[in-house]
């Protein structure tokens, strides 16, 4: 294996706060958009939430469980936020359906659509992944994303443009000993977000998917909370570190911002530095 030599890690980015209400007064880059997270109560989401939310986007979050979504949007709201929440299994139909139509009835429209909503029932390789497990994994982590995207695209056509953007992983390119399907599953939705792309090109439409490494969020509490994985899995990262949640955010807001306007179909890994190739 190879290692690298630490040097003492000082953070490149600003750690003092800026809420959302003082981007919005400055024009943020997503002022007037509105946007879509799902699984956007904790972690990666909420992250991703907050951010376009300081860039001056009108943010709708969701995840299952309402509670959760009401304590995110009060979270959100006290930090600036033009906010709305909507409790979404992605699983299920009717709330997939909901959820685009209480966005577009509030906010008149929608522009962005980050699918950020993924399962793991399931821990080992891919050869000892049960049918049940398999399927519950592609269903959310790949079908349920086309199937919401198909719901979202209409009334982003109607905007002139947008943007799609995919959640995927490092596993997706490097499959992850205890991850099989999920690696699997996650290497589908680069696949995806490159069909999808092509497809809505003429439509101003860029598509676009994150590959997140390892990200300090509770799926990944299992490596955080055990100093042994935990520095184990730092020798495999070149920054000599794992990122946090409002890491992924920054690129995701990029890239749906019009300072990515010529970029579609292509996949952003932000792991560190792990490898990343097919």
């Amino acid at each position: 294996m190879i290692r690298y030599t630490r040097l003492p890690w000082r953070p490149f980015f600003s750690t003092s706060v800026r809420t959302a209400s003082t981007a919005a007064m400055q024009g943020g880059r997503l002022a007037g958009k509105v946007a879509i997270v799902t699984a956007s109560t904790d972690g990666i989401g909420l992250a991703i939430a907050q951010r376009l939310g300081e860039e001056g986007a009108q943010v709708v979050v969701s995840s299952r469980k309402a509670a959760n979504v009401q304590r995110a949007v009060e979270e959100l709201q006290g930090l600036g936020c033009t906010v709305m929440g909507v409790p979404c299994h992605v699983s299920k139909g009717q709330d997939r359906q909901t959820l685009i139509d209480k966005t577009v009835e509030k906010f008149g429209g929608l522009d962005i659509l980050v699918s950020n909503a993924a399962v793991n029932p399931t821990m080992g390789g891919v050869l000892e992944c049960s049918e049940e497990a398999w399927d519950k994994i592609f269903e959310v982590n790949v079908k349920n994303a086309l199937q919401l995207s198909q719901l979202a695209v209409p009334h982003i056509q109607k905007r002139k443009g947008g943007a799609i953007v995919y959640v995927s992983s490092i596993a997706g390119y490097q499959p992850m000993e205890l991850l099989g399907a999920y690696s699997v599953s996650k290497t589908a939705l680069l696949g995806l977000s490159k069909a999808v792309a092509q497809q809505l090109a003429p439509d101003n439409i860029r598509v676009n998917c994150v590959a997140p490494g390892i990200v300090k969020t509770k799926f990944s509490s299992a490596i955080v909370n055990n100093p042994m994985a935990l520095e184990k899995t730092v020798e495999m990262v070149p920054l000599g570190r794992i990122a946090e949640p409002k890491e992924m955010a920054g690129v995701v807001a990029f890239l749906c911002s019009d300072d990515a306007s010529y970029i579609t179909g292509e996949s952003f890994v932000a792991a560190g530095g792990m490898f990343s190739r097919l």
